[in-house]
Parts: C-alpha cells; structure tokens; sequence
C-alpha cells in the first residue's frame, strides 16, 4: 500500500456572511427593548462608541441679574479701609450667605468621592427589584406560626414541598411514607395535610378540583350549602353540563342550580396561582401607524427611547496618529470597524421595518379603515418584492415585532396569513374568518346554540363561503370555544 502527500487545486464558489452581515441581521431582528439592551452592551464592550449629545441650543436667554451676579463673583476681590470698596464688602456678604444656605441644605460636608459612591449604591438598592415570593415560602412562612406536635410539623413541610405552583399536592400521602423516614406517620401526615388545608391561600393543598373546590367552600363565610352539594355529589354531571338532571337529582329549581353555579364561578381552581404568578412583561410598540386628516395613513418608528451613537473623535483621531504604536493602532481600528458596523446595522434596520410597515399598511388598508373582520391573505414574498430584499429578510424584520394602531397594539406578523378566496374572487384571511366565527358564538341564543354545520352556514352568509366543517371545528377549538352541549345554558 503506497502513501504520499499531493496537492490539488480547486476552483469553486462558496457563499459566505461576513461578520457585519451576521451583526447586522441580528440587529434587524431584535425588538425595541431588546435593541436597548444590546446598545449598552457595545457601548460598556467598545470605548469608540460613544453617545451622541444633544446639542445644547443657540436660544438660550441669560438674565441680567444672573450674567451680572457672574461677573461680579468672577472680579478680583480686594478688601481695605476706605469708602470705595463697598462693593467688594457687599460681595463677601453676599458669598457668606449663600454659602450658609448651601450647607443648610446640604447637610454635613463630606469628600466628594465618598458622597457619590454612597449615592450610586444606594440608588442602585433602591432601584433594584425586590425578588419574587415563592408559594413554598408563603406557606412555609405560615406553617411556621402552626401550633402542632413534632411529627405533624416535619409532616407539614414535607407536604407543602410536594405543592406544585397551582396550589395543588403532587403524591399521594402514602409515598411520602417509606422504611427509611421514621419522623412521622400515615397518621401524622393526614394531620398535617388538615392544616396545610387552612392555610392561605384558600384551596391550597388540595389533590383534584373537586376537593380544591369543597376546601373555598368550607372556609366561605358565605352559606353555600348548594354549591356543596353539587360539587361533592354531581360533579360529574355537571362537567357534562347536564344541568336538568342535577335539579331533578337534588329536587331543586333550575334557578336555584344555576345560582350555585354564578357561586362556585367565583372560586378558583389554581389557588396557588394567585402567590407565584408569572411575571407579565410590557410590550412595547416599534412602529406607530395612525390616521391623517386627509384620510391616509402615516407610519413613524417609536425610536425616541432609542440613543444616538458616534464615534468617539479623540480615539478616531489616535487611529491615524502615526505616533502611536502599531498594536494600539490596531486595538483602535477593530473597534471602530465593530462601532462603524453597528450604527450602520441600526440606521438599515429603521429603514427596512420602515419600508415593511409601510408595504403592510398599503396592502391592509381595508384592516385599518374597518377592523379586523376585513384583513387580507398577505404572502411574505409581497411585501419582499415591494421592499427589493430577501423573504427572509422580511421574516427578521417583524419578528418578535408589534404595532400600535387604533385597533389597539398587534404583532406585526399578524398581518402575513394565508386565506381562502370566495364564489366572488375576494380573499378573506383565515384571521378575519376566526373573528367572524367569534362574533356568531357571542351573538348567538344561548338556550339554544349552534352547532358546526349551523356555524358554517352562518359563515356563508356573511361572505366566507366554501367553509369546510372541520375547519369550522378546528378554529372553534383554536379559540378555545367549547361545543353547543357545553355552550348551551338552562334558563329557570
């Protein structure tokens, strides 16, 4: 067998991103708040990018007195017996007292060091967001102030480390006791799940619906011996919505059973939810359309939160110092390529979003002249070719995007959606025809609702013909609409 060594040459084209296109496509698919954050991040990494000062105004007006009083403070002060320095002795008054009313207010003198110091890292605490409580900390604090034996307090917090974030045990009392545990028994857990019971919030520790349902019930002030019943006995029924046999079980009146439904509506089925809630963060708009007087529409980027950038002109100016030691010289002109390459992915990425909202507004002008029962089928490769860039470019360009707009703050890919043409040739977009089927579920007699193929009449009628049932059935279960059986309501 015979090894060598040969080279080959190959001709052949690859495509490859540089760095500022990478950069600059992350930048196109960040959102407002997330772009903020990536700014300081260059701004603390890149000492040539720098922000860009507003200039201060050429307007500003300086009053006499102040303009006077500086020119006054500026003058040499000289101090001696004879009449004609009165005003140099109405000066050290003055200083005097302003000086005193500056320590008043200020308080005690300290270095200046030391003050800002203090003064950063007691903001810094103030500002700082206190850490949210856990629900096993809530009920952890409480078990605490409970009176019981040893055994039943090892128990208890046992149980409440099988509490999951809604509130409910996770095992059956039974696995918690093995051979190895002897600090409580069967018994002692059963004690302890009793009072873990009565904490707060009221449901806690509950192992199902039913009985997370029976515990609110029993600690109500209010009398709810109905609900009681009707939850203890005939649930099952009740999740059926067969409401007529509970009144005829429970020999009562269908307004007697539909009461103590209002009433059970008013518990809640995750107790645990109300103490660990999930932390809900805003949503801030990137675009703004809004109406002019002459019947068209305006589209402006929210930047104003957004800081302008530059480069730092001392360290540009050391880039081409030739004084300057070579390895300086190249630490400085990485630094001002990175700063260069992302201003300009900043300014491209107003612009592309700019031009994206503005083609989505030219073709969606019927959503915004009458509601979102009128959007449009709008293919990506549209826009695309209005803007002269890529499909995916488009895709980065409203990612993770929202519009404010009178018909209140929407995602901006909620306008790319397919849709489905009717016997007339007009499109109606798979959102519009969900909105429709919403306004028929909440405009319908509820003793007596429809069901699909009812719905997909009703669809016909208004315009979206050519429906199928199981897409009537598909988007009814998107919109988490129940059937006609569930909808359908007992009147006395």
């Amino acid at each position: 067998m015979r090894m060598e060594m040969t080279g080959h040459m190959r001709l052949e084209q690859r495509m490859k991103l540089a760095p500022h296109m990478i950069q600059s496509m992350e930048i196109l698919q960040l959102p407002i708040l997330a772009l903020q954050e990536r700014i300081e991040q260059e701004l603390n990494s890149n000492p040539l990018l720098e922000l860009e000062e507003p200039e201060a105004s050429d307007d500003t007006v300086v009053e006499a007195s102040d303009s006077d009083d500086e020119a006054l403070a500026e003058k040499d002060l000289v101090v001696s017996a004879d009449d004609r320095n009165v005003e140099d002795f109405e000066r050290l008054d003055r200083m005097d007292m302003d000086l005193g009313e500056h320590i008043d207010q200020s308080g005690p003198m300290r270095s200046r060091s030391q003050d800002n110091d203090t003064n950063s890292k007691l903001q810094a605490i103030q500002n700082t967001a206190a850490p949210p409580q856990s629900l096993y900390q809530y009920l952890i604090g409480q078990w605490h102030l409970v009176d019981a034996e040893e055994p039943v307090k090892i128990a208890g917090e046992t149980i409440i480390d099988y509490i999951d974030h809604r509130g409910y045990l996770t095992v059956c009392l039974e696995q918690l006791v093995t051979k190895e545990q002897t600090a409580f028994t069967l018994e002692d857990l059963e004690t302890a799940l009793a009072l873990v019971q009565e904490l707060e919030p009221a449901g806690v520790g509950a192992r199902d619906i039913k009985e997370c349902l029976l515990i609110q019930i029993a600690q109500s002030p209010d009398d709810m011996g109905i609900e009681a019943e009707l939850v203890s006995k005939h649930m099952q029924l009740l999740l059926e919505n067969r409401l007529p046999d509970i009144a005829k079980k429970m020999q009562c009146s269908m307004e007697e059973v539909n009461h103590a439904i209002e009433g059970l509506r008013k518990l809640d089925t995750s107790p645990g939810l109300q103490i660990s809630q999930t932390p809900s963060f805003p949503i801030t708009p990137d675009v703004l359309v809004s109406a002019t007087d002459e019947g068209e529409y305006r589209v402006q980027l929210v930047d104003h939160n957004l800081p302008s950038l530059r480069l730092n002109s001392q360290y540009a100016a050391m880039a081409k110092d030739s004084t300057i030691s070579e390895t300086t010289k190249k630490f400085l002109r990485t630094n001002m390529r990175s700063a260069q390459w992302i201003i300009d992915a900043i300014e491209q990425r107003k612009n592309t979003l700019l031009r994206v909202t503005e083609s989505i507004v030219q073709h969606q002008t019927e959503f915004f002249d009458l509601g979102p029962l009128h959007l449009k089928p709008l293919p990506m490769a549209k826009v695309a070719d209005d803007v002269g860039v890529h499909v995916a470019t488009v895709s980065r360009a409203v990612a993770g995007k929202h519009m404010q707009c009178a018909w209140g703050v929407l995602p901006l890919r909620k306008f790319f959606s397919g849709g489905k043409e009717d016997a007339s040739g007009k499109e109606h977009s798979w959102e519009a025809i969900r909105g429709q089927l919403q306004k028929i579920i909440d405009n319908e007699d509820k003793a007596k609702p429809l069901n699909d193929d009812q719905i997909r009449e009703k669809l016909s009628q208004a315009g979206f013909s050519d429906i199928a049932r199981r897409t009537v059935a598909k988007y009814r279960g998107l919109l988490n609409i129940p059937t006609a059986r569930f909808r359908k309501r007992f009147d006395a």
